[in-house]
């Protein structure tokens, strides 16, 4: 075989063989290495999504009022089974920067800054209206109050003491799977300022390793018994993974309110202090004074935050 002769024609390679020709388009659009010279061939931008008609946007804001007037009926719904007059106020989102949280004025020990104890303090730094609802010991395992809670979405804190609770755990157990955190109130609720460093450790960190056993977590909470502790104290519960000792500002009874401030209100950020307790302690259950917190903090404009959200 001779010498293959090539030729371009209108761009392309004409390969004469043994008397025809075969046409090679030079196709090399995928490469972009058939572009003229000198052109400058860009990717063309993505196309836009033409906007909504306005009568898909109306439709929307339609189902989105719908939907929150559903939840707000079924809100004002469950208030009313459980006698209140005004469905409790939604709390805001969780803020995303999270407040600084410091000793109260007053409520500190000797170098409490500077040895990083646990900051003790009885409210969130927050100009907005929200309260926090704190429940201390475990004594009385009123179903309803279970209920009663989940029905009306209200969130809040529990702080428990062994002594109390061993009885029938599963009760906090349910607690905790509907998103209450439970935190460390000591093992025997002892008058800690009269006891040794070694025993208030045994304390707290019993405390500690009682609720990560039946409960699968090991608190950043703790609440001094009576709101009494010393330097001692706070070493002992930083010394057992605590990082804040939350006291109170108000305590709420099932006949009446008690305050911590000479104005005798409620304020923004502040923490309210209850006990699990029943007719035997109380005129009243559990629910009935749920229903006297949700009544004055709802008819002042507060609404309840939970409180691990600011910490």
């Amino acid at each position: 075989m001779g010498t293959v002769g090539q030729n371009y024609k209108n761009g392309a390679l004409v390969v004469p063989i043994r008397g025809g020709l075969v046409l090679l388009a030079v196709a090399a659009l995928l490469s972009g290495c058939a572009r003229p010279a000198g052109t400058d061939v860009r990717p063309r931008p993505p196309l836009k999504a033409p906007p909504a008609p306005a009568a898909e946007l109306q439709a929307d804001k339609t189902v989105i009022r719908a939907a929150r007037l559903r939840a707000e009926q079924t809100r004002l719904a469950a208030a009313r089974r459980w006698g209140l007059k005004q469905a409790p106020l939604t709390a805001p989102p969780a803020p995303v920067t999270k407040p600084r949280i410091t000793t109260r004025d007053g409520f500190e020990v000797d170098g409490h800054e500077e040895k990083g104890l646990p900051p003790v303090f009885t409210t969130i730094p927050t100009e907005q209206k929200i309260v926090f609802l704190t429940i201390d010991d475990g004594a009385e395992k009123d179903p309803a109050f279970l209920r009663m809670m989940s029905e009306l979405k209200i969130p809040y804190t529990a702080f428990l003491s062994d002594y109390l609770v061993k009885d029938d755990y599963g009760y906090f157990r349910k607690m905790r799977d509907r998103g209450v955190v439970l935190d460390n109130h000591t093992l025997h609720h002892p008058y800690l300022p009269g006891l040794s460093y070694a025993r208030q450790k045994r304390e707290i960190c019993g405390m500690q390793d009682v609720i990560e056993k039946h409960y699968g977590t090991r608190p950043a909470l703790f609440r001094p018994p009576y709101g009494n502790y010393n330097e001692d104290t706070l070493r002992a519960a930083k010394s057992c993974g605590i990082r804040y000792a939350p006291i109170w500002n108000e305590e709420v009874f099932v006949d009446h309110w008690e305050y911590r401030e000479e104005d005798q209100r409620i304020h923004p950020g502040d923490i309210v202090l209850s006990h699990f307790r029943g007719r035997e302690d109380w005129k009243g259950t559990m629910p009935d004074m749920v229903r006297r917190f949700l009544a004055k903090v709802t008819a002042e404009g507060y609404a309840v935050a939970r409180l691990e959200d600011y910490l």
